[in-house]
C-alpha cells in the first residue's frame, strides 16, 4: 500500500486512494452533512452524510467487485447530483477506473451523442453505469449503435451495502480515473489520473486556501469537469467540510441563485471560471444584490479559463455592498494533465495585476509600463506552486530555459503530473515526457501555455497550442473546421481555421474559410457564411462570432502544406485577409424586463407570440423575420442563451421549467404546442 504524511487525520493507517479518506471519515464524524445538493438551485432535494456517503459507495463497490475484475474501466453518465458522487466512489473502493463522461441529456441524445460514442471508443469501458432514467433515454440509441452495446449497461440505485465486504488494496500508481477534457468531439484524449496523483492534487489544493472542518464549498461546476470534481467535489470530502452543489443550468438560468446559495448556507469556498463572475455582474439587478450577504466567502477561485482584471474589478465593485472584499479572489492556473492544480493565489492575499508594454509582449518580452502607456496591456497573476510542484519557462523549440523577463511555454513537473494520455503512447510521451535541452531534466508537462514568472507568480500570457477555450469548455478548433466545411459545398475541404479573438473582454470564435475557385454570387456569401454560424452553432454550442469568407488558395499555409491558425488570427486581426466577403454576427443580448402571464390565457398563439417577441428583442430584428416553424438553435443562440431564454419563459408563464425543454421542442411552433398543452396542469 502507498503511504502518505498528506491526507489529513488518519491516524496510525495507510491511505492507498480516497476510499481510506471517505472511511476514516464515516468512523470520526459519521452523522455530519458531507454534501446537500439543491436540484433546481433552489430546494434541498438530496443530502448524505459522510457515513451515508460510505454506505452508498461501498454498495457499489461490491457490486461492482462482483460483477467486474479489479482495474475495469466504468464509464459514468449522471447528471449532476449526488449519485455521481457515489458512483466514482463506489468505482475508488472496487479498485475500478472511473470515466467520467458528459451525460446524454433527455430530449437532446442524439446530440450529444457523438461524443460519448467517441469516449466510448477510445475508453472502451467494460461497464456503463448510469440512471434508470437516462438508461430508458439511451434504449433507442443502444438498439441502433453496435458501439454503445460493447460495454455492459448497468444502474446502482437501490443497492444495498455490504459492510462486511473490504476494498482491494491499490498500489498508488494504480489508475483512479482518466479525465476527458470537456468539449473535444473528434479526437478525445483521456488523462491516467493514479491515485497518488490524486491524493497529492488534494493535499496541494488545500495548502494556503483556508480549508478547515468549518468550511462550506458551494459549486455549480459540472462534476466530469476537473476542477468541479478535484476541487468541488473531493476536495471537501479530503477536509472533512460540507459541500452544498447545485446543477449547472440552474445557474446558468439564472446565475443569483448560487451566490444566494453562499449567503444562505454561509459558504466560504466558491470556485468558477472568469465568464461565471461576468454573467453574475451582467445578470444580478441591484434589487437583488440587495438580498445578498457574502461576508462569509473567503476564498472565490477564478480558474478553467483566462482571467480577466476587468471582470475581477468589476465583480468586486459590483458586490462590494454585499460584503464582497478584493481578497477574496483566488486567481489559478491549472489543466487535466496535472489533476487540475499547478498554482493559485494564497487567501487574504488580493490578486496581482501587472502591466506591460502589449508590443515588447509580442516579441515575447515582459517590461513593466505605466497604466497610460499606449501599448499597456494587463495581466492577472495566477499565484505560485505549492509542495513539489516545479515550473520552469521554457523556449517551445530550442526546449531551452528562457532567461529572466523572457516570455515562453509553461512547463511544469511534479507528483500531480499525470501518467499520459489512455492509449496514445507518442502523445503521451511528447507532451509528459519533456526534458530541458540544457539540463536533460525531466520529465515536464508541456502545457502548451505561454507565460513568464514575475517576482515567483506564474502570468499566462497565451496559448502556443490551438486550443479554443470558451466559458470553461475547451473546442479543438480542427473539430469547427470540419463542421464548418460541411456546412456548404462552396466550401473548400481542409482550407479552414477557427481561432479565439478578444471581443468586450470575452473569447469569441471566428471561423476563416476558402470558398471554391468560382465565389459565389453576393446573395450567396451571406448563405455561406450563415450556413457556417449555424452549423457550427449548432454541433458545438458556441456562437461564431465572425465568418471570413477567402479567395481559394490565399489562407496562410507553411510550404508543407500545413495550416497555419496563428497566422491566420494575426492577418485576421490586422485586416490583412484577402478575404471575400466578411460577415459579424453580433452576439444575442439579453432581452430585459419580463412581464408575467399569470392569470392571461395560454394558448398557443399567446405563446408563440411572446417567443417571438422575445427573440426579435434578443437578436435586434423585426418580429416579422422570425420564423415560428424554424429550429431556434438556428438562429445563432449558444448553450448559455438557451438556457436564459428556458429561464426567461418558465419566469413568464409563472411556472419552473426543464432546462432542456427548448432542445426537446426545438421550434417556436412546437414549444408553444408543447407549452399549451401543459395549461392548468401544476
Amino acid at each position: 500500500m502507498m503511504a502518505t504524511t498528506l491526507a489529513p487525520r488518519l491516524g496510525a493507517r495507510d491511505v492507498s486512494s480516497l476510499a481510506d479518506v471517505l472511511q476514516d471519515r464515516a468512523a470520526r464524524t459519521p452523522e455530519k452533512q458531507a454534501f446537500l445538493f439543491l436540484e433546481d438551485g433552489e430546494h434541498e432535494s438530496q443530502c448524505l452524510t459522510f457515513a451515508g456517503l460510505d454506505r452508498r459507495a461501498r454498495a457499489i463497490g461490491s457490486h461492482l467487485s462482483r460483477q467486474l475484475e479489479v482495474g475495469a474501466r466504468v464509464l459514468l453518465l449522471y447528471p449532476s447530483g449526488l449519485e455521481f458522487l457515489e458512483a466514482f466512489l463506489g468505482c475508488l473502493y472496487a479498485g475500478m477506473v472511473a470515466v467520467p463522461a458528459y451525460p446524454p441529456e433527455p430530449g437532446r441524445v442524439a446530440r450529444t451523442l457523438p461524443r460519448l460514442q467517441a469516449i466510448l471508443q477510445d475508453a472502451r469501458p467494460a461497464a456503463v453505469l448510469t440512471t434508470p432514467e437516462l438508461l430508458a433515454a439511451m434504449e433507442q440509441f443502444l438498439a441502433q449503435a453496435e458501439s454503445l452495446r460493447a460495454a455492459r449497461w448497468m444502474t446502482a440505485r437501490n443497492l444495498e451495502a455490504d459492510m462486511a465486504w473490504t476494498p482491494p488494496s491499490l498500489a498508488g500508481d494504480a489508475l483512479a480515473f482518466l479525465q476527458y477534457t470537456s468539449g473535444s468531439t473528434a479526437i478525445p484524449k483521456g488523462v491516467m489520473v493514479s491515485h497518488r496523483n490524486l491524493l497529492h492534487t488534494l493535499a496541494d489544493s488545500n495548502m494556503g486556501l483556508g480549508h478547515g472542518p468549518d468550511s462550506r464549498m458551494v459549486t455549480w461546476l459540472p462534476a466530469f469537469h476537473d476542477l468541479g470534481l478535484i476541487y468541488g467535489l473531493l476536495l471537501p470530502l479530503w477536509g472533512g467540510f460540507s459541500c452544498v452543489m447545485m446543477p449547472p443550468a440552474s445557474f446558468l438560468q439564472h446565475p443569483l441563485r448560487w451566490l444566494r446559495a453562499i449567503s444562505r448556507y454561509r459558504g466560504t469556498h466558491a470556485p468558477a471560471p472568469n465568464f461565471a463572475y461576468g454573467l453574475c455582474v451582467e445578470k444580478i439587478s441591484h434589487e437583488e444584490r440587495q438580498q445578498l450577504d457574502l461576508r462569509s466567502w473567503t476564498v472565490a477561485l477564478n480558474a478553467a479559463e483566462p482571467i480577466r482584471r476587468s471582470t475581477v474589478q468589476r465583480f468586486t465593485e459590483t458586490f462590494a455592498p454585499c460584503g464582497f472584499r478584493a481578497e477574496v479572489f483566488s486567481p489559478a492556473y491549472g489543466l487535466a494533465e496535472f489533476t487540475v492544480k499547478v498554482t493559485s493565489q494564497c487567501q487574504e492575499a488580493p490578486p496581482s495585476f501587472l502591466c506591460v508594454d502589449g508590443a515588447a509582449l509580442k516579441a515575447h518580452h515582459v517590461r513593466e509600463v505605466e497604466a497610460t502607456h499606449p501599448a499597456a496591456r494587463w495581466i492577472v497573476g495566477c499565484g505560485r506552486p505549492a509542495l513539489d510542484t516545479r515550473l520552469e519557462i521554457v523556449h517551445p523549440e530550442t526546449c531551452e530555459r528562457c532567461r529572466p523577463g523572457e516570455v515562453g511555454e509553461i512547463w511544469a513537473t511534479g507528483t500531480s503530473l499525470a501518467r499520459g494520455y489512455w492509449n496514445r503512447p507518442e502523445e503521451s510521451a511528447a507532451t509528459f515526457q519533456a526534458t530541458l535541452a540544457d539540463t536533460g531534466e525531466g520529465p515536464f508537462l508541456r502545457t502548451g501555455d505561454l507565460g513568464f514568472l514575475w517576482q515567483g507568480e506564474l502570468f499566462i500570457t497565451g496559448r502556443l497550442k490551438d486550443l479554443i477555450v470558451i466559458r470553461g469548455r475547451n473546442h479543438y478548433p480542427q473539430d469547427l473546421e470540419q463542421t464548418a466545411e460541411a456546412s456548404h459545398p462552396a466550401l473548400r475541404t481542409g482550407c479552414s481555421a477557427a481561432f479565439a479573438v478578444e471581443v468586450d473582454g470575452e473569447e469569441q470564435v471566428v471561423l476563416v474559410a476558402e470558398v471554391q475557385p468560382r465565389e459565389p454570387a453576393l446573395v450567396e456569401q451571406e448563405t455561406v457564411a450563415e450556413a457556417v454560424r449555424r452549423a457550427v452553432g449548432e454541433r458545438h454550442e458556441v456562437h461564431v462570432h465572425a465568418v471570413v469568407l477567402l479567395k481559394a488558395r490565399t489562407i496562410p499555409k507553411t510550404s508543407s502544406g500545413k495550416l497555419q491558425r496563428r497566422a491566420c488570427k494575426e492577418a485576421f486581426l490586422g485586416g490583412e485577409l484577402e478575404a471575400v466577403a466578411r460577415y459579424v454576427f453580433p452576439k444575442p443580448t439579453r432581452s430585459g424586463p419580463l412581464t408575467s402571464a399569470r392569470g392571461s390565457p395560454l394558448d398557443g398563439q399567446a405563446i408563440s407570440t411572446w417567443i417571438s417577441s422575445r427573440l426579435a428583442r434578443q437578436l435586434n430584428i423585426p418580429v416579422q423575420e422570425v420564423d415560428t416553424a424554424r429550429p431556434l438553435t438556428e438562429y445563432g443562440l449558444d448553450s448559455e442563451a438557451m438556457l436564459e431564454f428556458s429561464a426567461d419563459l418558465g419566469d413568464w408563464l409563472g411556472r419552473k421549467l426543464p432546462a432542456n425543454v427548448v432542445y426537446a421542442h426545438p421550434s417556436i411552433d412546437a414549444l408553444a404546442s408543447h407549452l399549451s398543452a401543459l395549461n392548468g396542469q401544476p
